[in-house]
């Protein structure tokens, strides 16, 4: 077995996980946690980031669904989280997710320079995101929220610009939901990496093959899918590329081995 001992708050705590040659998953081997991207890797991050430390334990953005569809659609794909989530605290602290403002007045409050950090961006697409989530809103105004997260999902997809994906996003953030599976480009990478994901699928094509792979993995695990989710897309896209395509750096994070 393997041992991975953390100090959390001044006391020593430790986690046992199968051997590295064990299988999580058929075809799957746990791998060793002290090696990137390895299942046991991610279990070992769940648990002593969200389990221990107590990371990861809201996964809302916004208030109500209008304000989670929001802040998800003004993210995405090929947009920096720190500017997304900018565009979506200028339009909330500017009233403009309340009623139905127009495409204009929203593309003109994101053509507006932000300033993350010490650098001037600009937001990608304005009029495009801006005239998507004017439709939202009109929509979401006489929106009826189904109680089953699956129905929520299909029915927040069929929003002008919500795909599976940022759909999948809403739910899991508004409803903390381990029903559903957030498929982005960073989980993509992970699942490819460990060998749960078919090569050919692809989230246009086969979202909800990707998605049941994932949901098996995570109660594998024995953690839940959204915080899985979460961590996973969160080291993903801070891990730099070479780390990502051979995963084989070692990763300490105050552990040891046993």
């Amino acid at each position: 077995m393997q041992v991975m001992y953390a100090v959390v708050n001044g006391a020593l705590r430790e986690l046992t996980l199968p051997k590295p040659d064990e299988h999580v998953l058929p075809g799957i081997r746990w791998g060793a946690f002290d090696e990137l991207m390895t299942p046991a890797y991610w279990r070992s991050q769940a648990w002593q980031l969200a389990e221990e430390e107590g990371a990861f334990g809201d996964f809302r953005l916004g208030r109500s669904l209008v304000e989670e569809t929001a802040a998800c659609l003004l993210g995405g794909y090929g947009m920096p989280a720190e500017l997304g989530l900018a565009a979506y605290g200028r339009l909330r602290a500017r009233g403009l997710l309340i009623g139905l403002p127009s495409s204009g007045t929203l593309e003109a409050a994101l053509s507006e320079p932000f300033q993350i950090g010490a650098v001037c961006r600009a937001y990608r697409f304005p009029r495009q995101k801006a005239r998507y989530l004017a439709a939202c809103l009109g929509q979401l105004k006489y929106f009826a929220e189904p109680a089953d997260d699956d129905a929520l999902r299909d029915r927040l997809a069929t929003l002008p610009g919500v795909g599976l994906k940022t759909a999948s996003w809403i739910v899991r953030n508004y409803r903390a939901s381990n029903a559903v599976a957030v498929i982005d480009i960073h989980i993509l990478r992970a699942g490819r990496h460990i060998g749960l994901f078919d090569p050919n699928w692809t989230p246009q094509a086969c979202y909800h093959k990707l998605e049941r792979a994932f949901l098996r993995f995570a109660s594998a695990l024995g953690t839940p899918a959204s915080l899985l989710d979460s961590i996973m897309w969160d080291q993903m896209r801070r891990m730099p590329s070479k780390s990502r395509t051979n995963g084989q750096m070692a990763f300490a994070f105050g552990v040891m081995f046993s």
